[in-house]
């Protein structure tokens, strides 16, 4: 009995991690929001966010997860980001450490803006575990564009991924 049980689980892990691995999320296209959501971490993303903002499909950017380090004359040069674009529309969020902060950083922002409908910019690996905090961690009523940055990831780096995405929808289920 116990045999079974732990080839069922294993065979369901096994399936779950193929559809994820083949499966990955895809960009949003011309989907107009409030604001564009920018975890640090992977390659494009705040490229993605940036492109958002100049297409006028999104007012206001919040990249989350910088470094504290990081200055905005920095950011503005590496990313080429006018002074009147940063002053305006693009806020730097130094607070997050890991997704979840990311989520909690990001919630408290789009609270304190009033925000209803923001597009979330992240790698496609990593979109359905940031959207999973996001969603435990915003008000029901903020509506979220995936929009995934499309990537080359490693089977080590999918297998990762898989992995924190099962503990952080568990953790979600009993609360913690």
């Amino acid at each position: 009995m116990i045999r079974r049980t732990l080839s069922a689980i294993f065979l369901i892990w096994i399936l779950g991690f193929l559809w994820f691995a083949v499966a990955l999320p895809q960009p949003a296209g011309d989907v107009e929001t409030d604001a564009v959501i920018v975890p640090t971490g992977g390659p494009g993303r705040i490229a993605q966010g940036l492109a958002v903002l100049d297409q006028d499909l999104a007012k206001t950017l919040l990249v989350t997860g910088v470094d504290r380090e990081v200055t905005p004359d920095e950011f503005a040069a590496e990313f080429d980001v006018s002074r009147a674009q940063m002053n305006c529309c693009v806020t730097l969020g130094f607070a997050a450490v890991d997704t979840r902060s990311n989520a909690a950083e990001t919630a408290q922002w789009v609270e304190d803006r009033k925000i209803t409908s923001l597009r979330l910019v992240t790698t496609d690996w990593h979109m359905r575990r940031a959207a999973g905090e996001l969603d435990r961690t915003l008000d029901k009523n903020v509506r979220v564009i995936r929009d995934a940055v499309p990537s080359q990831p490693s089977l080590h780096s999918l297998f990762l991924e898989y992995n924190k995405l099962l503990a952080s929808t568990l953790a979600g289920w009993i609360g913690l």
